[in-house]
């Protein structure tokens, strides 16, 4: 299958329509479509060929989605780096991806000065002069468009490659699952160097919606846009999910009819949250997906969310999903994937890894299990796996039941080396409560072996740039 080069197409379909909305900028398709030509003529004068890599350090802002559409026009591989990245860590990835030039937002402090790879500023490409090209009006399914780096919940960062075809059936099965409508506006507050954030852009401009972005999450902005009906979904992760509700329920407020969707993604939602959201009147899906599945794979439909609490749903359209060397439903195992959005390998130092097995699968690392209707549930990360006395034990479990305590934010629990059992659960815990009442509440929901043996109140937990608990580091507080 040939794929339409993405926004030269949509500006020809659909030129009127609205398609980015910020603070400061209103564009429709072909304004979009123009500005970001425009780009490309200026990178194609500063020597960027098609096929070629170019790295894109950059707040989620108007630039960010033109600097990308831009590269893309060109049919260039964008290797989006994580501005929340230490400078090294973004040596790393810039000379492990082997970026031919690296393109930096003018509001970034740091820059990943690598001996012989050039870094401009996004001003710097604006003043430059223009270059036609012939522009490539279709892309095969197998060429890369994106690559990013896993978020490093497993150790060493992984380059993974994003083609046309990935990106394109995630958007086609995302749109059969959720539906479209006329007035469909998504509000970004997700990082555009995250797939979450990413796949936004690209269902936007496949879909012909517009895209209302923000640089950074703000739950009374979100709130106000929710309630208003200015937009009618938004991506979110559990811990932004309780902040908007938060806001909503001290405003005494409902989500406007229009507002259909409100994905919630990066791991298990805590029924507690879901309760409070439904009370709200907010439409809450539940998915499941990773960064080599170009987002979202399952997503529990709001039909099903009552009736199968705790699920990430069925597979989407063009999914399938199995679990590893097990026969019954209910039996815990890893997590098999497979489906056209699914990453065909990675790139740099891991390029001989490949991420399938030899039928096509991919292995998540997660553990989790079908049920007899074949839902999914994910149990946890099985790197985060405690195993205490033998017994197997899941943070996300403790995390949920923490969580529902009302004088605790936000909670993380990671295992604590332990003589006698192996391993013991340690929990970290942003809030203010009193450790005896701790532990007498989770005594009443949680097996013996699975209670903290310890409580320890931090300011806040370490989590990635998409606001997902990275336990990883509560190990090395440990």
């Amino acid at each position: 299958m040939m794929i339409p080069n993405w926004l030269a197409q949509r500006a020809k379909l659909t030129p009127d329509a609205s398609a980015l909305v910020t603070e400061r900028v209103h564009w429709s398709y072909r304004e979009l479509y123009e500005q970001s030509l425009e780009i490309a003529q200026q990178l194609h004068h500063l020597g960027v060929q098609s096929e070629s890599r170019v790295a894109l350090l950059s707040h989620s802002n108007e630039q960010t989605v033109l600097f990308v559409h831009a590269c893309w026009l060109l049919s260039v591989e964008v290797v989006c780096l994580n501005n929340r990245l230490t400078e090294q860590e973004l040596h790393w990835q810039v000379r492990d991806s082997e970026a031919k030039l690296v393109l930096v937002d003018d509001q970034i402090q740091i820059h990943p000065n690598v001996d012989d790879i050039e870094s401009l500023s996004y001003s710097a490409v604006r003043k430059s002069e223009r270059k036609e090209f012939v522009m490539l009006e279709q892309w095969t399914e197998d060429q890369t468009l994106s690559i990013m780096y896993t978020s490093g919940t497993t150790g060493v960062p992984k380059g993974v490659r994003q083609t046309a075809g990935n990106h394109t059936s995630s958007a086609l099965a995302s749109a059969l699952n959720l539906g479209l409508t006329d007035n469909d506006s998504w509000l970004c507050m997700m990082p555009l160097f995250h797939i979450s954030g990413l796949s936004i852009v690209i269902r936007a401009v496949i879909y012909g919606m517009e895209m209302r972005l923000y640089e950074k999450f703000d739950a009374k902005e979100a709130a106000a846009h929710i309630v208003a009906g200015n937009v009618t979904a938004i991506s979110v992760v559990a811990l932004t999910l309780d902040q908007i509700v938060r806001v909503m329920e001290a405003d005494h407020n409902k989500a406007h009819p229009q507002f259909r969707t409100m994905l919630v993604g990066g791991g298990p939602v805590p029924l507690d949250y879901l309760e409070r959201a439904t009370a709200c009147g907010l439409p809450i899906l539940q998915t499941y997906g990773m960064t080599e599945t170009c987002s979202q794979t399952t997503t529990l439909g709001k039909a099903d969310a009552t009736r199968k609490v705790g699920s990430a749903g069925k597979p989407l359209f063009f999914n399938q999903v199995a679990i590893k060397d097990t026969v019954q439903p209910g039996e815990v195992g890893e997590v098999l994937i497979k489906g056209p959005h699914v990453t065909p390998g990675y790139i740099g130092s891991q390029s001989t890894r490949s991420p399938l097995t030899e039928d096509g699968w991919l292995a998540t690392g997660d553990a989790g299990y079908l049920d007899e209707e074949g839902y999914l549930f994910i149990v946890d990360r099985r790197a985060d796996l405690i195993i205490s006395g033998g017994e197997n034990v899941y943070p996300a479990e403790i995390e949920n039941v923490l969580l529902a305590h009302p004088a605790i934010r936000e909670a993380g629990v990671c295992g604590k080396e332990d003589p006698q059992w192996g391993q013991v659960p340690v929990a970290f815990l942003v809030g203010s409560a009193d450790t005896e009442e701790l532990v007498e509440f989770c005594s009443q929901r949680l097996a013996r072996y699975k209670l903290p043996k310890e409580f320890r109140f931090v300011e806040r937990l370490p989590r990635n740039a998409s606001n997902k608990l990275m336990r990883f580091e509560l190990k090395k507080w440990l």
